[in-house]
Parts: structure tokens; sequence; C-alpha cells
């Protein structure tokens, strides 16, 4: 027979039992929770309720209301965009800034060389440059549409720029003849025979169209990145991946357990089912990054367009004083091709010439840069772009890993069983799939349909691809603008037409200007002297003081 005391006892325990047994039942947790994110349903239950309504979150008892559950399936899309916005929000800052930054120091170092060319030419040639200035200016209007994108072959404009310069300077070193246009047409037809300014133009050609293709491919390299980066990061989640995220991110909530996180593997299947298509741009990015580091390094090295242009005033002077020195023998020359030309009907007196123009052009130095809007000189921009693109290589297959981590999604280091695996608060068992599309087609989370490519993320693939192709001929020196349609593949065109590796040294490509000699093939006899004019020359031999004048700067 039971004593009073046992029957008292045994109640106890009962109402303990019961008591306990409420509160695991109880939802006020899931209301607490619900209005710390923000939620203001019109009903949650105070207890759980027969779960038959729900069509994503386990069907059992449940804190949750038909209304909750399609709340949160709409809160699961929100929360996984922004969460792929702010995951590539980095990537699409450093590529966007580094653009600008790239895309403004090349443009002003445009501007800086032309105003450095002309303010000097000025000071040193007067009214004879201020006449044909054009001629200059047109050269540094082809270089800046050629970077901005515009359809400029650089070979045949540079050969044009010394065919202008030729026909100008010939005019003024003989101003004693009538030098019609037929007769510059003819001079033009001798000018590789003639080579009236050494080696400067063959030497300045190959430096300016490697530098200026790989500056702009460069520059264009960084806007095609931010712009895949930038579409990519806009996500379109399909029915599928909206229920797979409400049941990882929101079902914990129905079970009564809001502050469970879910399991990393879960995480992991859920975010690879969601984000396929993604990670099948990462063969083609890592190619991209590949070939932008390939045109960086050129851009450090032989293709360094701040070493060719700042010092690009002294070269084309190097290339006037060769003409002057051979101004006879050049027009010596043409007068055999071209016949000579018929008298002005005027004559100057013979001036001497100064003793000044036998002074040779001091060596540029690197350390008289001026200071550009970017801040910097293109060695440290080079450096820093580097160091922020090799960081960027497998981004889009790595982004599963970076979003399933403890503060963002998932419990991480917690016990195994102590996890939301999607059904309960346990292990998770299924195996974590690879990357890509074709390896969800048995992903247990997400149903991902393998035979439909994204369309859109297809675009960008093929974006990347055709980027890379541009880097890599500029790698090689070479403009795919100009290449022969019918051989796309070949690489030729307005580069230097290697195929391989172009050499390093680039004839010159060091900072120091070369010291171009005059060209003493096929000594002249006195004769040949007498015909050659002299009472124009030194109209022309004020423009060589340039050399002289380049101390001043």
């Amino acid at each position: 027979m039971l004593t009073l005391e046992t029957i008292i006892c045994t109640f106890s325990v009962l109402s303990v039992a019961a008591r306990a047994d409420f509160r695991a039942r109880n939802c006020s947790e899931v209301r607490e929770a619900c209005v710390g994110k923000g939620f203001s349903f019109t009903h949650v239950p105070l207890q759980e309720i027969p779960g038959q309504h729900l069509r994503v979150c386990p069907q059992g008892n449940t804190c949750c209301t038909q209304e909750m559950e399609d709340t949160f399936g709409q809160q699961s899309k929100q929360d996984f965009e922004n969460l792929v916005d702010e995951m590539s929000h980095e990537l699409r800052s450093i590529l966007t800034s580094r653009h600008k930054r790239f895309d403004e120091f090349f443009l002003e170092l445009l501007e800086n060389t032309e105003r450095s060319l002309n303010e000097m030419f000025v000071r040193t040639y007067g009214k004879p440059y201020m006449q044909n200035s054009e001629v200059f200016e047109n050269l540094f209007a082809e270089l800046k549409r050629y970077y901005t994108g515009g359809n400029v072959n650089l070979e045949e404009m540079l050969n044009d720029f010394w065919s202008r310069l030729l026909e100008r300077m010939f005019t003024l070193l003989n101003s004693q003849y009538v030098i019609t246009e037929d007769y510059l047409e003819c001079i033009s037809k001798y000018t590789d025979q003639l080579k009236p300014f050494g080696d400067v133009p063959r030497k300045l050609k190959a430096q300016v169209t490697r530098a200026f293709i790989a500056a702009r491919t460069f520059v264009q390299g960084l806007s095609v990145g931010k712009e895949v980066a930038q579409r990519v990061s806009k996500v379109s989640s399909t029915p599928a991946c909206i229920r797979a995220l409400t049941k990882l991110l929101y079902c914990p909530f129905c079970q009564g357990m809001p502050t469970v996180k879910p399991c990393k593997n879960y995480c992991l299947n859920v975010m690879k089912g969601c984000l396929a298509n993604q990670a099948d741009l990462d063969p083609e990015w890592n190619q991209y990054i590949d070939a932008m580091l390939l045109v960086a390094q050129r851009l450090e090295g032989p293709f360094n367009i701040e070493s060719v242009m700042e010092p690009i005033d002294v070269k084309i002077s190097e290339a006037i004083m060769n003409m002057q020195e051979n101004s006879a023998q050049v027009t010596y020359r043409v007068f055999q091709g071209c016949g000579e030309p018929k008298p002005a009907g005027m004559t100057r007196s013979a001036r001497g010439v100064s003793d000044v123009f036998n002074a040779r052009f001091r060596p540029y130095s690197p350390d008289e840069r001026p200071t550009t809007a970017a801040g910097t000189s293109l060695d440290r921009l080079v450096v820093d772009i580097k160091e922020k693109l090799k960081l960027s290589k497998k981004f889009w297959s790595n982004f599963p890993e970076a979003m399933c981590v403890e503060e963002r999604v998932t419990a991480g280091n917690a016990s195994d069983e102590e996890c939301w695996n999607g059904h309960t608060k346990g292990r998770y068992f299924p195996e974590v799939q690879k990357d890509g599309l074709t390896n969800q087609m048995n992903n247990p989370e997400v149903g991902v349909d393998i035979t439909r490519p994204d369309t859109f993320i297809r675009q960008q693939i093929m974006a990347l691809r055709v980027m890379t192709n541009k880097l890599k001929n500029a790698y090689n020196g070479n403009d795919i603008y100009f290449q022969d349609s019918s051989d796309e593949g070949s690489g030729s065109g307005s580069g230097s037409g290697c195929t391989e590796v172009c050499p390093t040294d680039m004839d010159g490509a060091a900072t120091e200007a070369p010291l171009v000699k005059a060209d003493r093939s096929g000594p002249l006899d006195d004769s040949a002297l007498l015909l050659a004019p002299s009472v124009a020359l030194p109209t022309m031999l004020a423009l060589s003081a340039l050399a002289v004048h380049r101390q001043w700067r």
C-alpha cells in the first residue's frame, strides 16, 4: 500500500516532467527570434501546432503558420542575394577602383607628355614649330584615340607621323625651292631607303606599339572583369534553390530551434546547388586572371608605357638632330630620285652654325617623372593589382565555402550533433557534392537541371574567353583588332609579330634615351655637298636646340 509520502513524491516528479514537456513545445523563443529579425507576423503560435499545412519544412508539430513559411521563403531569397552581393563586394570594388586608377594614370601620362613636348618645342623652336605643331598634335590625338578604344592601326599611324615630319622638315630645309604636293609624294616613296631620322622611328614604333597595346588591353581587361563580377553577383534564384534555402535558414524556427544553425556540409550542398552555374565560371575566370598577370608583367618590364612616353620628346628630338646632321645627304638622294625642284626665285644669306648645336642630350632619368593624378608610378600600380588579382583566383568555386562559415550561416566548429541537418538537430550524413553544374545531378538538397545551363552565365564565360584571347595577344605585342580576318589565330597585326615571348630588351626600351648617330652610309663627294642647299639650313638647325634645352626642365 502506497504511503502518502510516496504518492506526493510521484506526483511531484510527474509535474516536473509535464512542465519540461510543455517547455519543449513552447514557441515563445520563436516569437522572440522573429521579432528580433524584424518579422511582423499576424500570428505566431504560443505552442506547437500540427504542421500538415507546411510545404517546405517538416510537417510534424511546428511553430510556423503558412504565412510564416511563405514569408521565410521570401526572406531566404533576399538573404541569399544579399550574402552573394556582400561576398563579391570586395572583388567588385577592387576591379572598379583599379580600373579607374589605371585609366586615369594612362590618360594623364598622355596629357603630361604632350604638354611637356609642346612647352619645350615652343621654347626651343619658336615659330617654325608653332607653324607645324599640328603634326605632333595629331600624333597624340591618335594615340589617345587608340587608347580609348578607337580603330587606329598604330604602325600605320606612326609611319604616317614620320612621313609628315619628313615632309615638313624637308620643306623647311629647302625653302629656296618650290616643294609641291607631288614632289612630297615622291619623297615619301624613298623614306625607307633614306632613313632620314636614323633608327629612331623603328625603335620608337616597336616600343610605342607594344606599350599601348598592353596598356589598352590591360585596362579593358579590368573593365571586363569588373562587369562580369557585377553581373554574376546579381543572382537569380530558382524555385528549387529558394525551397532549399528556406529549409536551410528558417525551418529551424518552425521546429522551435531558432538558435540552432545549419551543419556545414548541409550548407555546402545547398550553396553548391544554388551556385552551380556560377562555379562553372571559374575555369574561364582563372585563365583570365592568369592572362591579366602576364600582361601586368609586361607593363612592369619591356612594355612599360611610362618608360616609353616620358622621354618621347627626347627621342623625337634625336630623330630631328639625325636628319639635321644628314640633311645634305638626304637632300642629295632625294634630288637623285625625284629630280631637283624649281627654285623659289629668292635667295637668303647663309648663316653660320652656333657651337651650341654640338651639345648632346643628357640621359633621361626616371627620377624626373612628374607626379600624376593617380598619385603613383606605373610600377606601384602594377604591384598592387597583381597582388589583388592573385587572390581572386578560384573566386567563384570558393563561393560556397566562403559563405558556409560560422559568422554567416553555419554552426561552425560546433559538434556535428548540435547543428540543423534539414530535419532536426543532429549529424548531417550525405556526401558533399563537387563544384559545377554537371556535378549537381545527385545533389540531395537542391533539384538542379544539369541539361539547362544558365544562358546569362554562359554569356559571361564567353566575354571572359574573348578578353583572355586579347590579353594573350597583347602579351606577345599583338593587337587582334588588326589581324587578318581570314586568319584570326595568326596573331599578326599592328604589334611586333612575335608569336611566343617577345625579346625583353625592346631595342632600347630602357629609361635612358639612346644617342642616335648620324647615318654615314654612302659617303658623299664634294660635288654632292655643293648640290645640297645650305641657305635654309639654319631654320631647321634651330630645331635641334631642343636637346640642349632639355636641361632646363
